[in-house]
C-alpha cells in the first residue's frame, strides 16, 4: 500500500527546465541499490552537490526558499532511459505530484506505479505557474485527483488534466498493480468457479 493521493495542496518546487532525462533525475551510478530506500538523497544529485559533495547554493532544492509536495518542472520530463529508479528519487525526497506540459510515457507509467502523480498542463499554464512561483516561493497548486484539476491557486486559474482511469483509482486508493488484484482476490476467485 502507498500513500493515498486525493487532493493535495502546497507551494510547489519549481524546476524550469525542459529535457530533464532520468540519468539528470538519479545519476546511473546509483542504482546499484536493490530496494527503494535512500533515493531520494540522491534526487538530482550531479545539480544539487559539487564534485567535491558540497551543495551547489544555486539549485532550487538548495535554496531554501521553495518546499513543498509539488515539483514543477519544464517540457519532456523523464526522457531517457527507463529506471524506474527516478520514480523511487522523486517519492523518496518528498514529492507527490510532478507537474509538467510534457513527460516521457514510460516514467509517466513509473510515477504512477510508484504513488507520483504526473500531472500534463498546457504550456501556458506551466508558464503561469512558474511565474507565480518566481514572484511568491510561498505560491500554492491545488491538485484534486477526483475532479482532474489542477488550480494556480495565486492566480485562481483551473485546468483539466487527462489520467488513465484504473491508475486515477490505484493513487486514490493508495494500491499498486499487486494490491489491486488482492483487494479484488474474491471477484477473480468467484469468475474462476463461474467459469470452469
Amino acid at each position: 500500500m502507498k500513500e493515498k493521493i486525493n487532493k493535495v495542496t502546497s507551494p510547489c518546487v519549481p524546476l524550469p527546465l525542459e529535457n530533464v532525462d532520468t540519468d539528470q533525475i538519479i545519476p546511473a551510478r546509483f542504482l546499484k541499490a536493490t530496494t527503494k530506500e535512500g533515493f531520494g538523497d540522491n534526487l538530482f544529485r550531479d545539480w544539487r552537490y559539487g564534485e567535491a559533495g558540497n551543495p551547489n547554493p544555486d539549485f532550487v532544492l538548495n535554496r531554501g526558499v521553495y518546499k513543498g509536495e509539488i515539483l514543477v518542472a519544464g517540457k519532456n520530463f523523464g526522457s531517457g532511459s527507463s529506471r524506474e529508479h527516478a520514480a523511487w528519487a522523486i517519492v523518496g525526497y518528498g514529492f507527490r505530484v510532478v507537474v509538467s506540459s510534457f513527460f516521457a510515457d514510460i516514467f509517466k507509467n513509473n510515477a504512477m506505479n510508484n504513488g507520483v502523480l504526473p500531472v500534463v498542463v498546457s504550456p501556458e499554464f506551466l508558464a503561469e505557474i512558474f511565474a507565480s512561483a518566481e514572484k511568491n516561493a510561498q505560491a500554492t497548486l491545488t491538485v484534486d485527483l477526483p475532479a482532474q484539476t489542477i488550480t494556480n491557486n495565486e492566480t485562481g486559474r483551473s485546468e483539466h488534466f487527462d489520467i488513465n482511469p484504473y491508475k486515477k483509482d490505484c493513487l486514490i486508493n493508495g494500491l499498486d498493480d499487486i494490491d489491486y488484484l488482492l483487494t479484488n482476490k474474491s471477484k477473480i476467485e468467484a469468475y474462476e468457479l463461474a467459469h470452469r
